[in-house]
C-alpha cells in the first residue's frame, strides 16, 4: 500500500464504497487486499439487485418454467408424452426466495467478518460542501468509489402514473399470478419474464418501439420473435405507446402501428434500468453524469473528480453482474495504487436467459459495419449442428463476425439451448486473437452446442453440409 489514498488519520478510511452491492463487496474487498482501511456504505438490504430481485430469483424461476415446457414439449421426441403443471405459485416462490435469504447470507452477509480491513456501515450518503456525508456525519476519506447500481426505469407514457404497474422486482415477488400480462418493453428483461410467465400459464403480451433485443443482429431478433409466438406469446413490436389507463379489469395501452390496443389485468415495465445516481448531490461536486443519470468515467473508472470512481451499474453501461463485479475491482486497485488498470469490454458476453438462450460476444454484424470495418460474416442454422438433431431441437444459429482481411474474429452470437455456455470459448477465441480458420481447425467434442462454433467457423469457406460427422 502506498500513499496514494491520502491516508486520513487513524479514524478514518482509506477508501469508502458507496453501495453494498455485487460491486460495491467486490471493490471493498480488493481494496482491503491490498491493505486499506475500508468503509463499506450499504443502505437497504445487503447484497443489492442481483441476489435479491435481479439474477438469483428470475433464474431459478426460468428454470421452474422451463420444467413446464419441457413436459409438454416432450413429445418432440417419437414415444414420449407426458405434461407438467404448476401445482402452487406460492410453495414455488417461496422456495425462490429461500435461495435468495441462503445466498445473501453466504455471499454477502458471511463474507464480512472475513475481511478485518472493511467496515460495514449502514446508512445513506450524499456529498455536501465538498465532504461525504454519511447518515447526517461527514466521514474522513482519502479515495470513494460510488457502486449505487440502478433501478427499474419508467417509459414516459401518458396516464403512466396513474396505473398501477408491476418492475421485474415485484413481478418477481408477486403472491398470485394473473391471467393476463402485457409486458412493456422487449429487451433482456422482458423477453425473459414474457416467456417466463408466458410458460407459467399467463396470457403474455410483449410491446416494444423497436424489435424484440435491439442490441443483437436483425436474424437473432426475428428468431426470437418467431419462438416466443410460436409459444403463444403475442409480440408487438415497432409500436409507438400514445397511452395507457387502468381499467376495471386490468389495464389498456393504445398504441401506434399494427397493435392498435393491449388489454391485460396486469403490466410489467421492462423498459430498461435508470443509475441511481439521484439525491446524492453528485453534480453539485463536479461529478459529470451522462444523459441517462450513469456517472461518466475513464478507462481508469475514475470520474471527473480526481480520487472518486465509479463502478457498475450507477454507470450505466455494461449492466451485467460479473462486469459491476470487474470494473469495481479495478476501481479498488486504481484508487489504491494509482491508476495502472484500464476497463476492458472488447469481449465482454452477454446471455439472455430466454429459451433458447441468446449469448454475444465482441462485435455484432451491426456494430462492426457502423464502425466502418472491412467484415466477413458466417450464419449456421442449429440444424447443421449434430447436438440440435440429436435433442430434437433445432431452434437457433450460430453466427460470427470475422476482419475479412486478416480473418481475426471480432465477435459472435450464438442462439441455442446451451447458448450461455458455449459463448465463453468464442470470448476466449476473441480475446486472445484467434482466427476463423483456427477456430474451424480446434478440436471440439462431438455432439455438443459449443462444436456449433467449429462449424460455423468452417462455414465461411466450406459447405458443412458435405462434412461427414467428426471430420472437421
Amino acid at each position: 500500500m502506498n500513499d496514494c489514498c491520502n491516508r486520513p488519520g487513524q479514524e478514518g478510511f482509506d477508501v469508502a464504497v458507496i453501495g453494498a452491492g455485487s460491486a460495491g463487496f467486490s471493490a471493498a474487498i480488493a481494496a482491503a487486499d491490498l491493505g486499506a482501511k475500508v468503509a463499506l456504505v450499504g443502505h437497504g438490504t445487503i447484497g443489492g439487485t442481483c441476489v435479491n430481485v435481479g439474477c438469483v430469483p428470475s433464474k431459478t424461476l426460468i428454470r421452474a418454467a422451463e420444467a413446464v415446457h419441457g413436459g409438454l414439449a416432450a413429445a418432440r421426441f417419437p414415444g414420449l408424452g407426458g405434461a407438467v403443471q404448476m401445482d402452487d405459485w406460492s410453495v414455488l416462490a417461496a422456495s425462490k426466495d429461500d435461495l435468495v435469504t441462503t445466498l445473501r447470507q453466504k455471499k454477502y452477509v458471511d463474507l464480512l467478518p472475513a475481511y478485518e480491513g472493511v467496515s460495514y456501515i449502514e446508512g445513506k450518503a450524499r456529498f455536501a460542501d465538498g465532504a461525504l456525508i454519511v447518515g447526517d456525519a461527514p466521514m474522513k476519506v482519502g479515495k470513494v468509489i460510488l457502486a449505487m447500481g440502478a433501478h427499474a426505469a419508467v417509459p414516459p407514457i401518458p396516464g403512466m402514473d396513474s396505473v398501477p404497474y408491476l418492475t421485474s422486482t415485484s413481478a418477481l415477488a408477486l403472491d398470485r399470478l394473473p391471467k393476463s400480462l402485457l409486458v412493456i418493453g422487449g429487451g433482456v428483461i422482458g423477453v425473459e419474464l414474457g416467456q417466463m410467465f408466458s410458460r407459467l400459464g399467463v396470457d403474455v403480451t410483449i410491446c416494444c418501439r423497436s424489435r424484440l433485443l435491439p442490441e443483437m443482429d436483425p436474424e437473432v431478433s426475428a428468431a426470437l420473435k418467431n419462438y416466443l409466438e410460436a409459444e403463444g406469446v403475442r409480440v408487438c413490436a415497432g409500436v409507438g405507446y400514445q397511452r395507457i389507463a387502468q381499467t376495471q379489469s386490468g389495464v389498456e395501452l393504445t398504441c401506434e402501428g399494427h397493435c392498435d390496443t393491449v388489454a391485460a389485468e396486469q403490466v410489467l415495465i421492462a423498459t430498461g434500468r435508470r443509475p441511481n445516481s439521484d439525491g446524492l448531490g453528485l453534480e453539485e461536486r463536479g461529478i459529470v453524469l451522462a444523459r441517462n443519470g450513469g456517472i461518466v468515467v475513464d478507462d481508469h473508472l475514475e470520474t471527473s473528480v480526481p480520487g472518486i470512481y465509479a463502478a457498475g451499474d450507477v454507470t450505466g453501461r455494461d449492466q451485467f453482474v460479473y462486469m459491476a463485479a470487474y470494473g469495481a475491482k479495478l476501481a479498488a486497485r486504481n484508487a489504491v495504487t494509482g491508476n495502472q488498470y484500464r476497463y476492458d469490454n472488447s469481449s465482454m458476453p452477454s446471455v439472455v436467459f430466454t429459451d433458447p438462450q441468446v449469448a454475444s460476444a465482441g462485435l455484432t454484424e451491426t456494430t462492426a459495419r457502423a464502425q466502418g470495418l472491412d467484415i466477413k460474416v458466417s450464419l449456421l442454422p442449429l440444424d447443421a449442428v449434430p447436438r440440435a438433431l440429436a435433442a430434437r431441437d433445432t431452434r437457433g444459429l450460430i453466427k460470427l463476425i470475422a476482419d475479412k482481411a486478416n480473418d481475426r474474429l471480432l465477435g459472435g452470437q450464438i442462439m441455442a439451448p446451451e447458448g450461455a455456455d458455449s459463448i465463453q470459448t468464442l470470448v476466449l477465441a476473441i480475446k486472445h486473437g484467434m482466427t476463423t480458420l483456427e477456430l474451424g481447425a480446434t478440436i471440439f467434442p462431438y455432439l455438443t452446442t459449443v462444436e456449433g462454433l467449429k462449424l460455423a467457423a468452417q462455414t465461411f469457406d466450406k459447405d458443412v453440409a458435405k462434412l461427414s460427422c467428426c471430420a472437421g
